[in-house]
């Protein structure tokens, strides 16, 4: 066990829930440490559902190619906890050391005594510090779970915020309906900071705009404020201040354009930036985030994969999620035909047949697993059930291992199989496949 690993451990006995939202917990803690929040530099808060990851990858990368220096707050993390703190740097930002992070989380543990806190709240505070303690031009912080109660909500006035498509997720702490949810995420709209809205669905756009007039947050709607087009191959981009003809993405997905859109809007929507052509063209070439629909190319893994085949990574595990994997692997069905497998491995929170269903007609079979250590992993069995469902051949699996051993029995011409349902079985493949996220 590493000194992170025990640090963190320990914090765990501190509350019974892993997940608690409230602000008062992380507000006290932050006072005893008089305040950090309060000496960040400039912050782009994001919330959302999904592509929020992407998002900040995108801006990250075009600040980076203008020679802006970024801090960026994000989770879960894949492998290593410090893949949630990344410290800006003059040429590109690095992951925190083990040995910085093991002192700030053992500063706020020993501030924070044996009251109550949650992981990811001390996790947050620890954050707060490095960065303080850090300059930077900026701080990209995603936000955990939800908006209004998340632990990162204590920004009193960020520079802009940006929540990304709501969708229905995590029922279980944020509600039952859409726009139950859209309210938590639009939370973190503050008064007179520009918000930017990536495309929703009406009922969740409705209520975003009505917090929006509540808390006096000047908007920035998708197709409305800005738009984003995918033409002969390149992003057009197009506000009130011009257009911008990019390349496309590096990520893969047309879902990425419109990640990539909402990195641009959010970057435009106050005068901080004044960022040269070459940074947006050199940044949204070059962004880079693990687990989403990520072709692994080399290692342990890989190598067990019949000859010839592709192995893909994608951590999505919700029903747009799903929808958004399923638009892509039809782009690469219709680029390169090949018979498609899914390795899958779900939680019992997700729904798992709304997410196969996006991807049935397109999978030869699905193959499920379990995902070691989570407690909430969704048996095998009842994944195959589902699949069945959808009208897909399924069978059971005992890990990603002996899947791809079973997917080179099936004896498919170069097959493409793909790994999914779940951002831990993503870090659980990186790590055995020797690929973590640097």
């Amino acid at each position: 066990m590493t000194p992170i690993d025990a640090i963190v451990t320990r914090l765990l006995a501190l509350h019974p829930k892993r997940i608690d939202l409230t602000l008062d917990r992380v507000e006290r803690l932050l006072a005893r440490l008089d305040n950090p929040q309060r000496r960040l530099p400039p912050v782009i808060h994001v919330a959302g559902t999904n592509g929020k990851g992407s998002t900040v990858a995108f801006m990250r990368a075009i600040l980076e190619a203008a020679g802006k220096s970024v801090h960026v707050y994000t989770s879960p993390n894949l492998v290593r906890v410090n893949e949630r703190f990344r410290l800006g740097r003059a040429g590109g930002g690095v992951l925190v050391s083990d040995a910085e992070l093991a002192d700030v989380l053992t500063e706020c543990e020993r501030t924070n005594g044996d009251d109550p806190i949650t992981v990811f709240e001390i996790e947050t505070v620890a954050g707060f510090l490095l960065f303080a303690r850090h300059p930077a031009d900026v701080l990209l912080l995603e936000v955990g779970l939800g908006g209004r109660l998340d632990a990162t909500n204590v920004i009193e006035r960020p520079l802009t915020s940006v929540i990304t498509p709501v969708s229905f997720d995590h029922a279980e702490f944020l509600g039952n309906t859409v726009p139950q949810i859209a309210a938590e995420k639009a939370g973190i709209l503050k008064r007179d900071v520009p918000a930017v809205i990536a495309l929703q669905s009406n009922e969740a756009r409705e209520t975003i705009e009505r917090v929006a007039r509540q808390v006096g947050a000047p908007l920035r709607l998708a197709g409305e404020d800005w738009i984003v087009t995918q033409e002969h191959g390149r992003l057009v981009y197009q506000d009130e201040n011009g257009l911008l003809d990019l390349p496309a993405p590096k990520l893969v997905g047309r879902h990425q354009f419109d990640n990539a859109g909402t990195a641009i809007a959010a970057l435009r929507a106050s005068n901080a930036f004044k960022l040269p052509l070459a940074a947006y063209e050199d940044g949204i070439a070059a962004a880079q985030w693990p687990a989403r629909m990520q072709r692994l190319l080399t290692g342990r893994l890989v190598a067990q994969a019949p000859e010839g085949a592709e192995v893909w990574l994608d951590g999505g595990h919700n029903v747009d999620g799903g929808r958004a994997i399923a638009v892509a692997l039809a782009d690469l069905e219709e680029r390169v035909p090949r018979p498609l497998v899914l390795i899958v491995g779900m939680l019992t929170t997700k729904d798992v047949e709304g997410f196969l269903g996006n991807l049935a007609g397109l999978a030869h079979r699905v193959i499920a697993i379990p995902i070691a250590n989570q407690e909430k992993a969704r048996s095998p069995e009842t994944i195959v059930e589902a699949a069945r469902r959808t009208g897909t051949e399924a069978e059971v699996s005992t890990g990603t291992e002996s899947a791809l051993a079973r997917v080179a029995q099936l004896n498919l011409d170069a097959p493409r199989i793909l790994i999914t349902g779940s951002l831990y079985l993503a870090g659980e493949v990186l790590a055995a496949n020797g690929t973590p996220p640097t």
